[in-house]
């Protein structure tokens, strides 16, 4: 009798052939994309900058794993779509995981093990994490190869729910659970900061603080640059306000609906409804007004949107300092913030931001910004190789599974890493076109501006 091989494992026939696999495939992975990103980060530089913000304290002659290497498969890892630190038990000898990092791609010299990855989350400080920030915007500075004329900065807040027992954790009534409260900033599709904090507090918090910041770095850039700020009613502050007015920084800011502006608007709103109950057709309408509630140091322009639906009527305001007419300025100016909750959910979706696990405060913060480092790099690979294609606005979650995620078998000598794809891959062709791109684009150490056109 034959002797059973339990390497093989055997499936249903084909018609007389026997279907059957084993293991014997030889150094495989399913993350082929990964030299994409080694490629994007050769070209801007992003985990090297972030690698020098932290400080190392271990004895560099006992340690086998440097912490820029540790950086690169934490968040190539998470830009492949491994949230989680046990995940890197088994992936720590991928051999796509591995040539990412800067590592030969041999199984005797693994990269870093889960605890190690642990023990780096829960060393940075807050100040390193306010360095990490200062990265993302240089980044952004860089990525300009001459003055932009206007700087539209989107603020906004969102939840990050909690299940355990970290620090800083408290209920917050408005999203009902235990969360935080991160902070983001965005120019267009670019990322400018990322600030974790605990959800007791005003939703504002620090908004004035990262905004002041922002506009003084690329002030010193960028002298003429006309900066907006953009937000929703949340961020509404009048001390804001008056800051943004001396500073020469303009602004629309969603405001909340209350007693006297909903008087105010009141007219338009009536011209709305006598509109609707004529045709039975949805209308909108736009004019403005002159407000300032009792804590205000001043009154500003509120543009108002009379919306009448089926369901009723929808008014809308919004405190400005920009010129334009209203129509304009709301459709055109306020409504465009939503793009970025949009980029806001590819990181929680997508690139795993929101799993703040660690117990500790600081550790959460770390593992925000790597989410945040994965997005720099899918935002500069959609800039720079994809633009011009069919997922120049793909999202995260889409360029993994099209471009990325490609199985390969890797073959290492001592000479060269050969990678062999699937002949029947289907975007073989733009694959190539975006390593082509990267490869001809000068990197990070060159003195050469960089050209983002």
């Amino acid at each position: 009798m034959a002797k059973c091989n339990r390497q093989t494992v055997q499936f249903s026939s084909l018609g007389r052939r026997r279907v059957e696999a084993n293991w014997n495939g030889g150094r495989l992975a399913s993350d082929g994309g990964g030299v994409i990103l080694r490629e994007v980060d050769h070209r801007v530089g992003l985990i090297a900058a972030i690698n020098g913000c932290i400080a190392d304290p271990r004895d560099a002659g006992r340690i086998v794993h440097d912490q820029e290497t540790l950086l690169r498969q934490r968040v190539f890892g998470i830009a492949l779509g491994y949230e989680d630190l046990n995940d890197h038990a088994t992936l720590r000898t991928d051999p796509m995981l591995q040539l990412a990092a800067e590592q030969p791609a041999d199984e005797s010299r693994p990269l870093g093990s889960a605890p190690t990855l642990c023990r780096l989350e829960n060393r940075v400080t807050r100040e390193e994490a306010f360095a990490i920030n200062r990265v993302f915007v240089e980044q952004f500075i860089a990525s300009h190869a001459t003055p932009p004329q206007e700087l539209v900065l989107d603020f906004d807040a969102t939840d990050d729910p909690l299940h355990g027992s970290q620090e800083g954790r408290f209920f917050h009534g408005y999203y009902d659970h235990y969360c935080y409260l991160p902070l983001y900033a965005f120019c267009g599709e670019q990322l400018l900061a990322a600030y974790l904090r605990p959800s007791k507090i005003d939703g504002a918090k620090h908004g004035w603080a990262i905004l002041s910041l922002l506009v003084r770095r690329f002030r010193e850039v960028w002298p003429d640059v006309r900066i907006v700020m953009r937000a929703d009613s949340g961020f509404c502050r009048w001390r804001m306000l008056r800051w943004c007015d001396r500073h020469n920084v303009q602004y629309i800011i969603g405001l909340a609906t209350n007693a006297v502006l909903t008087r105010m608007a009141a007219p338009l709103a009536a011209e709305a409804k006598a509109a609707y109950e004529t045709t039975h057709e949805k209308q909108r309408l736009f004019g403005e007004i002159v407000y300032a509630a009792a804590t205000w140091d001043r009154p500003r322009r509120v543009v108002v949107k009379a919306e009448r639906l089926p369901e009723g009527p929808n008014t809308r305001f919004v405190v400005t300092n920009l010129p334009g007419e209203p129509q304009h300025l709301y459709d055109r100016g306020y409504c465009q913030r939503g793009e970025m909750e949009n980029r806001i959910k590819e990181q929680q979706l997508d690139l795993f931001a929101d799993r703040t696990s660690c117990h500790g405060f600081a550790a959460n913060q770390f593992r925000l910004l790597l989410s945040s480092a994965a997005y720099v790099l899918i935002e500069a690979l959609r800039r720079l190789g994809l633009r011009g294609t069919e997922f120049a606005r793909a999202q995260a979650g889409t360029i993994r599974e099209r471009l990325l995620k490609i199985g390969v078998r890797v073959r290492a000598t001592t000479r060269r890493i050969v990678l062999y794809f699937a002949s029947g891959y289907p975007w073989k062709a733009l694959f190539e076109t975006v390593v082509a791109r990267l490869r001809r684009a000068p990197s990070a150490a060159s003195p050469h501006v960089i050209d983002t056109g």
